[in-house]
Order: structure tokens, then C-alpha cells, then sequence
């Protein structure tokens, strides 16, 4: 994690400068996402919030989301990721909304993707704002280093998008 904290403490610092806010959902990277964002002294004014929506419970209890609000999407994908996005943000009233969703290993996850494969994805407030998204693929079957690896690459999506 300590390879996170630099990163997070610059996009404290835009969040705080810009006066907005970010929610996170995340599931492989296990909430190491949101650790390195709450590390950081004064998170209270920019993190609204997150959650580790890790299993159909989490996606269901936490996020307040069925089987219908997916229409045929899988966990794992870019354009689930972007839903997720969305969601968090919505959910939390938040200006941006981050998501990590993967398969951080040593097995690939049961939709058939392989250990090492992320999607992350960002949502703006309004019509206008971004909604972002990408695929890692490290090829890695270390799950602590893949889980470190997935936070890094949702936490420079965020470090962009906010340049």
C-alpha cells in the first residue's frame, strides 16, 4: 500500500483544491482503493465513501442493484464497471464515482477472465462530465500483487481524469 499513498495524497489534494468529492466501489483490489485514500489526513472533505462489492450480496445490500438494473452484463467488464461508477456516485452523492471490478487470483474468476484482468471506470456529476473506463491485464497469478496493481490503475484513472 505504500506505493499508493503518494498517488492518493495528490488526488487529495486536487479533490480538496476543485472542492469535490469521490465514492468508490471496488471488489478485487479488496479496499485498498479506498485505504489509500482514507490514509490521507483530511479524506473527511473529498471521500464521501465505498464499499467492497465483492459477492451478488454486497452488489444487492450495498449498492441497491438487481439482476435487471445489469441487462446482460457480466462482473468484470468495462461496461459493468461504468454501471458501477455511476451507481456509487449516484448512491453517495458524490462528484466522481470510481470502480474497480476483476479477478485478482491465483485463479481467473468464474466468468472465464484470467487472474491479472481489471476493469476500472470513472462517472462525473452532469450530463457533460466523463464517464471512463479500461482493462488491465498484468499476467500475473499473485493475487496480493495484482490486488495492488488493480488499486494503482483505478487510482490513476482518478489522478487523470482530475489533471
Amino acid at each position: 500500500m505504500q506505493t499508493l499513498l503518494p498517488l492518493a495524497a495528490e488526488i487529495g489534494n486536487r479533490l480538496k483544491a476543485r472542492g469535490e468529492t469521490v465514492a468508490v466501489s471496488e471488489s478485487s483490489s479488496g479496499g485498498l482503493i479506498s485505504a489509500a485514500l482514507l490514509a490521507q489526513a483530511g479524506a473527511s472533505a473529498w471521500y464521501r465513501g465505498g464499499g467492497v462489492i465483492y459477492t451478488p450480496q454486497a452488489f444487492r445490500g450495498l449498492m441497491g442493484l438487481t439482476r435487471d438494473d445489469i441487462d446482460g452484463m457480466r462482473s468484470a467488464t468495462e461496461p459493468y464497471a461504468r454501471l458501477m461508477a455511476r451507481t456509487i456516485r449516484t448512491r453517495l452523492d458524490a462528484s466522481w464515482g470510481l470502480c474497480e471490478t476483476g479477478a485478482s487470483g491465483p485463479g481467473g474468476n468464474p466468468y472465464g477472465d484470467a487472474a491479472g484482468h481489471t476493469c476500472v471506470a470513472i462517472a462525473g456529476e452532469g450530463g457533460h462530465a466523463p464517464i471512463l473506463s479500461r482493462t488491465l491485464e498484468t499476467g500475473l497469478s499473485d493475487r496480493e500483487e495484482n490486488m495492488r496493481r488493480f488499486a494503482r490503475e483505478a487510482l490513476e484513472l482518478l489522478h487523470n481524469v482530475l489533471a
